[in-house]
């Protein structure tokens, strides 16, 4: 983290805990314009899918790693799990078609999942625990990582992956 902090400037830097949140709520907003059917579904889809994906991908290599503990790993390792569960739905939706009558119903399942993961999981439980383990420079050089990475990923369609990703679960090392 040292090496970001020396590129970043500090009027920069993005406290990863804020840009993961940011990251929930543009999900939050995209599943609504969804529902509400504000928009091309098909686009609006696949913005869901290519956000989600990175998203998760950012979690799983760098934030999740960076916060190991003994105090967050079994939540860790649930989360890596649910994001599991959140890409094999992603996966079935996007192959199908949208008039689909099964759609609005996988939607909706994805709309709680991802909801009880990011807000309830995450915001409310392990981004406080997060906050007193990392400094504020810790967490700004790691949300600048988080950001490159993020912003690489986004620059292809990451959801394209996701199928793949789906055979099996992504693996934390456990520091158990």
């Amino acid at each position: 983290m040292g090496f970001l902090r020396k590129i970043f400037h500090k009027d920069t830097t993005t406290d990863v805990l804020e840009l993961l949140a940011s990251q929930h709520k543009e999900v939050d907003e995209l599943i609504a314009k969804l529902e509400h059917g504000s928009g091309p579904r098909r686009g609006l889809l696949t913005q869901l899918a290519d956000k989600l994906a990175a998203h998760a991908t950012v979690e799983e290599k760098l934030f999740y790693p960076a916060v190991m503990s003994r105090d967050t790993d079994d939540q860790l390792h649930e989360a890596v799990e649910e994001h599991l569960a959140i890409k094999r739905l992603l996966a079935d939706m996007v192959e199908m078609r949208i008039e689909d009558d099964s759609f609005d119903a996988k939607l909706s399942v994805l709309k709680e999942q991802v909801s009880h993961h990011a807000h309830e999981e995450e915001e409310k439980h392990l981004f406080p625990k997060v906050k007193s383990m990392l400094t504020a420079d810790e967490r700004a050089a790691l949300g600048n990582e988080v950001l490159v990475m993020f912003e690489e990923l986004m620059q292809g369609h990451p959801s394209q992956n996701v199928p793949r990703e789906t055979a099996k679960a992504a693996k934390l090392p456990s520091v158990r």
